[in-house]
């Protein structure tokens, strides 16, 4: 271990020609003299939204409490079990099909716009966590899609698209785009200028240098003061920063030869899961470096009609989630889910990994994995798809499935899930209490 009086601080940022490089968690970043106290971990919090809802006979698990077996959709977080907190019984506040599902998942808002041009919800958890730590981070949150943004128009019933395509929210009349190009994302976490202006990401390409190149000396120099630990954690933070900037570049190159000249330009592999692989990846190397505390992620906008031919389904999702309770129908809905969650299990393996402290990523995160429709066929907000992993710095308690009879509401969760990060709020949306999670 490099031992110190005098830490080397949480927050050290390698600055080189555009470029803002933060670093993991270090030893060296508590003295000797501290001991664990100064390593006290701190709190994440990551929203993995999944859209048109859930082949619900194929999600529910069966029992309750500790004893409880698994479903087929969520077999694949079984290893993971010990971390996981399935909530069964908890209603949506606001259900216009496809509108509240996402527009109400963060925020439990208790009602929503009533025409196109009326944009209207509640400030979403993410963002009220962001400013809390929008002091101690380089980012106070970063929202992230699959899918290219619309912010403009009806997308359902005669509601703007808004709802469907986001699910942050920084006040009720301000909701935020999620970005879906890994491209700007990179940018946002390692680029010194913070811009996401084409002409900027242009002026960076035009250098044929990357990002840690420019800060190549400095990360030698850092590496000679540090244990040998420490040495091993930096060159495989700056390895996997270099693995997923060429990525980028690559799918750029596939993508245009030019950047074209919109806010937003084409910049995400042409292949799903290549483009989720990055997005994933730039998730865990913004917690991996605090760059951000606060990540929201939709796998896919409400009415995503991408087809998954991959696993057998080459039909699009959302006309097949309204399946109408034919088996068959339904028996594909549900590998689509299954998918789902076996990405995010790797996601949840990958945080794991990942070390944090005295611990891991997925040690000090909460996370919510759900979607705000239940039985897709019937735009259900009963009995929403819900659960929580992650150990939430000790302070949630896994291998369990709670059953409620009471019909709560997301917005007692989401209560709920504030008080578990150390930040209690008194409302959330339309709440009326606090869910119980420690039943």
């Amino acid at each position: 271990m490099f031992i110190s009086t005098k830490a080397l601080p949480r927050r050290t940022v390698l600055r080189g020609l555009g470029a803002a490089i933060g670093l993991p968690f270090l030893e060296a970043m508590v003295p000797a003299a501290f001991g664990a106290q100064a390593a006290a971990p701190v709190r994440r919090f990551l929203a993995f939204y999944v859209p048109n809802g859930m082949a619900m006979q194929f999600w529910t698990p069966e029992g309750e409490g500790r004893d409880f077996a698994l479903s087929p959709i969520l077999e694949p977080l079984s290893p993971f079990r010990d971390q996981m907190l399935v909530m069964t019984g908890i209603n949506a506040n606001w259900n216009y099909i496809h509108a509240g599902a996402s527009g109400s998942f963060l925020t439990g808002t208790a009602r929503g716009g009533r025409n196109e041009i009326e944009i209207v919800a509640d400030t979403s958890i993410d963002q009220m966590l962001a400013r809390r730590f929008a002091g101690e981070t380089q980012l106070g949150s970063l929202e992230m899609s699959m899918d290219v943004p619309a912010n403009a128009g009806a997308c359902t019933g005669i509601l703007s698209c808004v709802y469907t395509h986001t699910l942050s929210w920084r006040s009720a009349t301000q909701p935020l785009p999620m970005e879906w190009n890994p491209r700007a994302v990179f940018e946002r976490l390692f680029g010194d200028s913070g811009s996401t202006d084409p002409e900027v990401r242009s002026a960076r390409l035009a250098q044929h240098e990357s990002i840690l190149d420019s800060v190549n000396d400095k990360l030698r120099n850092l590496r000679n003061e540090l244990g040998a630990g420490d040495r091993v954690k930096i060159d495989e933070y700056a390895d996997a920063v270099r693995d997923v900037e060429r990525r980028i570049e690559r799918a750029e190159q596939q993508a245009d030869a030019e950047l074209p000249v919109i806010e937003q330009p084409r910049g995400a592999p042409p292949e799903f899961e290549d483009h989720l692989e990055l997005m994933l990846e730039l998730q865990r190397l913004a917690f991996q470096a605090d760059l951000t505390r606060v990540i929201s992620f939709m796998i896919g906008k409400e009415q995503s009609a991408r087809p998954y031919p991959q696993i057998g389904v080459p039909e699009a999702h959302h006309p097949l989630s309204h399946h109408n309770d034919v088996p068959d129908v339904v028996g594909k809905m549900s590998r689509i889910n299954r998918y789902h969650v076996e990405l995010f299990a790797g996601h949840l393996d990958r945080l794991r990994a990942t070390p944090d402290g005295d611990g891991s990523l997925l040690d000090h995160m909460i996370v919510l994995y759900g979607s705000g429709i239940s039985n897709s066929t019937r735009h259900s907000g009963d009995n929403l798809p819900l659960l929580l992993v992650g150990g939430g710095s000790g302070q949630l308690r896994g291998g369990r499935h709670l059953t409620f009879r009471n019909e709560p509401t997301i917005a007692n969760m989401l209560m709920a899930v504030m008080d578990k990060m150390g930040h209690p709020v008194d409302r959330v949306g339309g709440s009326d209490g606090i869910l119980p999670l420690d039943v």
